[in-house]
Order: C-alpha cells, then sequence, then structure tokens
C-alpha cells in the first residue's frame, strides 16, 4: 500500500482548522461481567485464561439465555460519571446496537443509545505547554465488550491476506463505559498533544476511582479518535475519521498528528475525505482504511427489551459522590507540593504520562527522587526505543523495590540497570535478579583492597602521584577496579580505599 501524501503539520494548521472528537472505553474490573456470571478476564484474578473458558451462556448466545446487569458495573459506571463532573439520569436503558459482530456471538452489542448512564460533564485538561482545556464530555454510556479475533496466515495480523480467523469470546460481556466528548475546538496546533493530555486525564481518575485497571497495552483502555478538518473561517465542520482502539499516550498523540496532515494534504489537493474507521500502525506511524464509517440510523437501535431501565437510588448516587476521589488537577498540585518537585521536574513526569506511575512507586516505599528518576529515564529510554509506553514494562512495586536496593547498597545505578533489563525481560522481581544474577556489590573491603594493591602493582608510578598530591590520578586505579571487579563495586568507596592506602603508605 502507498503511503499517504502528507501536508507540513504547520501548513496544515495555517489553511485548516482541526476538530477532535475523542471516545475513550474503560473496562471496568468489576469479578463478573456486564450481563452473566462468567469472570471477567479485565480482573487481576483471571488475567491470562485460556481462550473460551471464561464464558457463560449468555455470552455465547446460547438460545434461552437471558441477560442480568452486574450491580457493581453500575455503580462504577455512576461513580466514573460523577468524577467527570456529569449528570447521572434519573433513569437510563439499555439498547441493542444491531450490527455484524463476528466475536459476539448473538450477533448484536448490548449498549446505551439515547438514554445513557451520564450525561453533560466537563474535564479540566493541562498541557505541557500551560495551556488548560475544559473538555465538554457528551456521554459516558454502558455497554458490553466484544470478544477478540486472531488472524491467522497473513504478513499483517488483520484479516486482509488472512487465511482463518480465531476467536475468543472471554473478553465477550466485559463491561465497558464509553466516554465521549463533544466536538473539540481551538486547540489548533495543540490538537495532538491535548488529545493524549485527556486521555491521560482520564487514567488518572479511572486509577483514582479503583474502577479498571487502565493499561492500555492490555485494553483496558483503549482511545477512538476523531479528527476532522475545516478551512479556516469555515463555520461548517469537514467529514471525520475515527482511528480505532489507539492503545498508547504516544500513539494517540502520532495518530491525530498524522491524520491531520493526511487530510490537508488530500483537501488541498482538491479532493475529499472519506467518511470511515482507520486502524493506527505502531510501526510506520501511519493509518490506513478500515470500514466505512456508519451513522447511528445504521445500527438500527432499539430498546433491549430483555432489561428493565436502570434507574439508581439518589441516595446511593449521593453516597458515591461523597466518595469520589479528588480532582486530577487538584491531586498534581499536591503531589507536587508534597514529593518537593520544582515544575520542570514535576511537569516532566505529567507530560510522560507516568504520574500514576510515580504515585504508586512513592507509595511502594521509593522516595520521590528515585521514582521519578527511574520512570522518566531508563524506563522511558528502553520504552521509547521499542515504541511502547513506559508504564507496560514494569510494575510500580518492582521500580520501587530497584530503588530500595540501591538505597541499601546493594545495587550501584550501573548494575540496577542490568537488573531492570531483568524485571522487562520477565526474569522475576528485582531481588531474585540479583540472586539469580550475581549482581549484588562486593561490599567486602578485604575483596576491593586485593583488587586495588593488583592495580597499584601493575601502575607503581600511580602511587607516587597520589602521594604528590595529584589526587586525580587515583581514577585510573578506580577504572581498574571497577573493571577487575565487573562493576560490582562502589566506585566511591574503591576510592576512599585508594587514598586511605596512599596516605597509610601502603602498596
Amino acid at each position: 500500500m502507498a503511503r499517504a501524501a502528507l501536508m507540513d503539520f504547520d501548513e496544515a494548521l495555517e489553511r485548516f482548522e482541526p476538530v477532535i472528537g475523542l471516545e475513550v472505553h474503560v473496562e471496568l474490573n468489576t469479578k463478573t461481567k456486564m450481563f452473566s456470571s462468567a469472570p471477567n478476564p479485565a480482573h487481576a484474578e483471571f488475567h491470562g485464561a485460556e481462550p473460551n473458558t471464561l464464558v457463560a451462556p449468555v455470552d455465547l448466545g446460547l438460545p434461552g439465555s437471558l441477560p442480568v446487569v452486574n450491580g457493581t458495573a453500575v455503580r462504577y459506571s455512576i461513580s466514573l460519571g460523577l468524577a467527570l463532573g456529569c449528570s447521572i439520569a434519573e433513569s437510563s436503558r439499555f439498547a441493542r446496537k444491531n450490527y455484524f459482530y463476528p466475536d459476539l456471538a448473538k450477533n448484536y452489542q448490548i449498549s446505551q443509545y439515547d438514554e445513557p448512564i451520564a450525561y453533560e460533564g466537563s474535564v479540566e485538561v493541562e498541557l505541557e505547554n500551560g495551556r488548560v482545556f475544559q473538555v465538554a464530555i457528551e456521554r459516558a454510556h454502558m455497554e458490553e465488550d466484544a470478544g477478540k479475533l486472531t488472524h491467522v496466515g497473513g504478513a499483517t495480523g488483520r484479516i486482509q491476506g488472512a487465511e482463518y480467523s480465531l476467536v475468543d469470546y472471554n473478553r465477550a460481556g466485559v463491561p465497558l463505559v464509553e466516554i465521549v466528548t463533544k466536538p473539540i475546538v481551538g486547540a489548533g496546533a495543540d490538537a495532538p498533544a491535548l488529545a493524549r493530555a485527556y486521555v491521560a486525564t482520564i487514567r488518572d481518575i479511572v486509577l483514582a476511582l479503583g474502577v479498571s485497571e487502565a493499561r492500555m497495552e492490555r485494553g483496558n483502555l483503549r482511545c477512538d479518535a476523531n479528527v476532522s478538518l475545516r478551512p479556516r473561517g469555515q463555520e461548517q465542520f469537514g467529514t471525520r475519521t475515527e482511528t480505532k482502539n489507539v492503545n498508547s499516550m504516544r500513539s494517540i498523540e502520532r495518530a491525530v498528528r498524522y491524520e491531520i496532515q493526511r487530510q490537508a494534504a488530500i483537501l488541498a489537493d482538491g479532493g475529499t475525505i472519506t467518511q470511515e474507521t482507520r486502524h493506527w500502525h505502531e510501526d510506520t506511524g501511519t493509518t490506513s482504511p478500515g470500514r466505512p464509517k456508519s451513522d447511528a440510523d445504521d445500527y438500527r437501535y432499539f430498546p433491549e427489551p430483555d432489561l428493565l431501565p436502570v434507574v439508581p437510588d439518589p441516595a446511593l448516587i449521593e453516597e458515591l459522590r461523597a466518595a469520589l476521589p479528588e480532582p486530577p488537577a487538584a491531586r498534581r498540585r499536591r503531589l507536587k507540593g508534597e514529593w518537593g518537585f520544582t515544575d520542570l521536574d514535576f511537569q516532566g513526569v505529567v507530560n510522560a504520562g507516568l504520574l500514576a506511575e510515580v504515585a504508586a512507586t512513592v507509595a511502594a516505599g521509593a522516595t520521590p527522587a528515585a521514582a521519578r528518576k527511574w520512570w522518566t529515564g531508563e524506563l522511558t529510554r528502553i520504552a521509547n526505543a521499542r515504541g511502547e509506553d513506559p508504564a507496560a514494562l514494569a510494575e510500580p512495586a518492582q521500580v520501587a523495590e530497584l530503588a530500595a536496593l540501591v538505597d541499601e547498597g546493594v545495587l550501584t545505578d550501573r548494575l540496577a540497570r542490568q537488573v531492570l533489563e531483568g524485571v522487562i525481560a520477565g526474569e522475576g522481581s528485582p531481588r531474585e535478579i540479583v540472586d539469580a544474577r550475581g549482581l549484588a556489590v562486593v561490599s567486602d573491603d578485604g575483596a576491593l583492597v586485593a583488587a586495588i594493591d593488583q592495580a597499584l602493582a601493575a601502575q607503581p608510578d600511580v602511587l607516587a602521584k597520589i602521594r604528590d598530591g595529584k589526587v586525580q590520578a587515583a581514577g585510573a586505579v578506580i577504572g581498574a577496579v571497577m573493571k577487575a571487579m565487573q562493576g560490582k563495586a562502589d566506585a566511591a568507596r574503591v576510592r576512599e580505599l585508594v587514598l586511605e592506602r596512599a596516605s597509610g603508605g601502603e602498596g
């Protein structure tokens, strides 16, 4: 497939105004599914289950099976709606969304259409450059997830060119909340960054509520990014595309930027934009056509006849409102003060989308400085090289344990980086990797002194230089000792012992 022509981003912004809309799907971590008693694979207890083992008759669309609403999912959805500043509907209704779903056995999705559980909200989003946006939320509605298709035999992993497809119904029926923004205008060149920051804000809210693990690499949180362009000065919106299921913060920003450049090139050349879904390709940084995008009428929504309306008790709503965590903006201000970070250091954590990881690492026992260093330093470097999110590489508890080993003197930073590589490779916890690889710092002064004496013997002039006041000459000995100890020595301690040997007349 030929690569699409792109317009320079700055030129595209001079000629066109981008309008974006974001649909974020949040898998709820209830113990059972939305409409059945089958275990929910989004719950930590059921991660990694064999295909088609977490299913019930409702999930398989078997005749005579009837859905029952998961009460915990309703509570979670109300909490999320309230945290988004939404009004909670006195009565909301499920509907059948009719569409060809090869990964939903009953061939329709139970969702909410014109009567969502939450509506008309707003979320404050702050960008790296200090701009603050109030992103208007149109609705947050409950629905069920579809299963997962695996296409076998093709070169790309997609259905095109595949020999056959396998379906896993484990995910079918997982409780979802879909959060839909109103069209976002006025962001201009900040539109890609705003898309990323908005999804990061939603993730912070979801994690604070504890209603989802919000792991994008696992599909717990996914974003569909709608993008359209209109000529500067035009009131009418342009035709939009919807890039589906983008599953990393970095990719969301890149996908929106790419679509702006691609659409601008088409419009400038006199072409028209096709209303369609598109797929994001992380390896090439491009989107490709999916299917023509249907309008709501094409789905033939009608009220779900097997489910009564959801009518939450006003007392329950107030109970959940009172239990809401602090808003993300207020939380950021508090954490910045507690951690003692400069504006630059704190903004670096926020911009990297790692606030939740750093906070969890601090909660697990690390100092704020150590947590920030590992997440925004080595983990981000490795993630960028792999085209992944840092959060997908390690757990906060593992990073806290790594930092503790450095603080205890068991590891140097150099050795800790080797241990981190083992953590990412799935070799175990940091302490297990230290033991298995034999990476602990040599703390036996006797062994260090023996290595120092050997290095001095090989460089007899160094001792004289040190005694003559040329302390920098000790660097040659320190380097030789570190090499002999395979990096498993504390360079500062080696330096102390070298100077002690020199002042004591040893050697």
